[in-house]
């Protein structure tokens, strides 16, 4: 690794402007922010299979192309979950030739950011609970409370809990659960903040419970905003580290992309774009989840807009999409590849639909034959891909996304006229079905009447102006995670609708989310070696 002043200086960030934390990783001030220079290309996939599709290796590899090729070039991407490592994600930072480093530090306890969103989580939790306890807020009782703790580690033995037991002393008694921190509202609105006037406002805004009137009560009526921007103070500063090739990325956040948008803070794409020609970020999930999101809830809220989608696809998953068993995807099966394409199909439009011209890169396994890699570019193209181009960034690192890194420069170097799907004062019900039929390819929406009940106060509340961000599973374009490919003819079904006020959105759930993984049956072994470096993640 090269030390971080020198990836710093590579861009034109002056070392005044970094917070050090050893020689390989440095925090950057909000000083450094200038005006975007760059051009923001977008990375996003097909629906997600056991099969793997690599868009984190392909963001990085694309980085390092696109710097080989002479340009200044820096990626963006979230912070890994700390839990996801232990659990079935594992890890976070690529693989192979096209990694971010170091790789222990970014996904375990890096600069401190996910603990600080959990402190401040706990504590507004915490000055809630007292309020309530010492009848500080009038109405707010321990029913009223919407306010859930938060863990970093996955544990399902804390979905649903009673707290407050023993006694007044230690009330007030009430069920409720905790959440993983990606899932915090707090992490969303540190994504989205535009700087530190603009946490402050958000923070404040934070519904925390409702009043036996239904009046929101808000975190700057518990008188926590204060506390937690101290405990905030670094965390929204983005944080440099470089590719295996040398070459910056800026690691920053990690909402949830379920209950949230899905994609590293607002701050560290501002400071990128202010210094490299290109700058490679990733959207959580498919394109129906992840880039959808990306639009209408990050960029809407940035006012940046990206040049250029990338689109990852495997053959691989394509033909676990069209059928194919896990343990059969290594043998030739042309017809599966047609039959599994109408996924990609579905996804390349939805990209179109915003306006964004697309690339498919197909991420190129071994066992993958020239005719289905053939199949697939024929049917991208006829799709409204732009280009479709293989890639290689594992085995090849940056020459491996030499082809994909040219095809991006053609295309970033066009006009795009981005648009969005619905109007920010359309009614919530409306913003929901239009992300159902134009997005997922839904034919109605279908709400059971607990959320019914919610969009109608909501509505009420004066929040209908807000995006939307359903939740809902990655496994499938649909809300079934067993309906794979390209679903038709369903009603999506909305089981519940909340409200995160101070990240700025309404997130509707569409069938079973949950907010708190549990580990899998083997869960990754992460140890030390006889010199005390960290094992286990790669």
């Amino acid at each position: 690794m090269e030390p971080i002043v020198s990836i710093a200086r590579s861009l034109g960030i002056e070392p005044k402007h970094l917070i050090s934390y050893g020689d390989d990783k440095a925090k950057v001030s909000l000083d450094a922010i200038r005006p975007a220079m760059g051009k923001l290309i977008a990375v996003t996939g097909i629906t997600p299979t056991l099969a793997g599709e690599g868009k984190t290796v392909t963001a990085i590899g694309l980085a390092d192309a696109l710097a080989k090729a002479g340009h200044r070039a820096a990626v963006t991407l979230r912070q890994p979950s700390l839990g996801s490592v232990f659990g079935i994600k594992g890890s976070g930072t690529g693989g192979g030739w096209a990694t971010v480093v170091p790789q222990a530090d970014i996904n375990l306890h890096f600069t401190g950011d996910s603990h600080a969103v959990t402190s401040a989580h706990n504590l507004l939790a915490a000055l809630t609970d007292n309020a309530v306890n010492r009848h500080q807020i009038p109405g707010l009782t321990p029913d009223g409370i919407a306010w859930h703790r938060v863990s970093s580690i996955e544990d399902r033995a804390l979905r649903n809990i009673v707290e407050g037991l023993g006694g007044d002393a230690n009330g007030p008694v009430r069920n409720t659960g905790f959440d993983i921190t990606e899932a915090s509202e707090i992490m969303s609105i540190l994504s989205l903040a535009a700087g530190y006037d603009d946490l402050r406002r958000r923070l404040g805004a934070i519904t925390v419970g409702y009043t036996t009137d239904k009046r929101a009560v808000r975190a700057g009526e518990i008188g926590a905003v204060g506390s937690m921007m101290a405990l905030l103070k670094d965390a929204i500063l983005p944080n440099l580290v470089q590719t295996g090739a040398g070459q910056p990325a800026f690691i920053h956040t990690c909402p949830s992309a379920n209950t949230a948008h899905g994609a590293s803070s607002v701050v560290a794409d501002k400071l990128a774009l202010g210094y490299a020609d290109y700058v490679v970020t990733e959207c959580g999930f498919g394109a129906d989840i992840g880039f959808e999101k990306f639009m209408h809830v990050k960029m809407r809220a940035s006012g940046l807009r990206p040049s250029a989608v990338v689109l990852v696809a495997t053959v691989r998953a394509i033909k676990s999409h069209g059928g194919v068993p896990e343990d059969s995807l290594t043998r030739p099966d042309a017809m599966a590849v047609r039959i599994g394409a109408a996924n990609l199909e579905h996804m390349v439009k939805i990209v179109r639909d915003f306006g964004v011209p697309v690339i498919v890169s197909i991420n190129r396994f071994p066992a993958d034959t020239a005719e289905e890699i053939v199949i697939l570019q024929d049917i991208a193209i006829t799709a409204g891909a732009s280009a479709a181009v293989t890639c290689s960034t594992y085995s090849d690192g940056a020459t491996g996304a030499a082809e994909l890194a040219e095809a991006v420069e053609r295309l970033a170097a066009t006009k795009s006229q981005v648009q969005y799907l619905y109007s920010e004062d359309s009614p919530l019900r409306d913003k929901i079905y239009t992300v159902a039929t134009k997005v997922y390819g839904a034919t109605s929406i279908t709400l059971s009447p607990s959320a019914d009940r919610k969009l109608e106060f909501f509505k009420r509340q004066g929040l209908d102006a807000l995006p939307i961000c359903i939740a809902k599973t990655p496994f499938s374009i649909s809300h079934d995670p067993t309906l794979k490919n390209r679903p038709t003819q369903f009603s999506l079904e909305i089981t519940d609708i909340r409200a995160s006020t101070g990240a700025g959105f309404i997130y509707p759930v569409a069938g079973d989310i949950l907010t708190m993984p549990g580990l899998p049956p083997v869960p990754h072994t992460i140890d030390l070696d006889r010199n005390n470096h960290v094992t286990g993640i790669s």
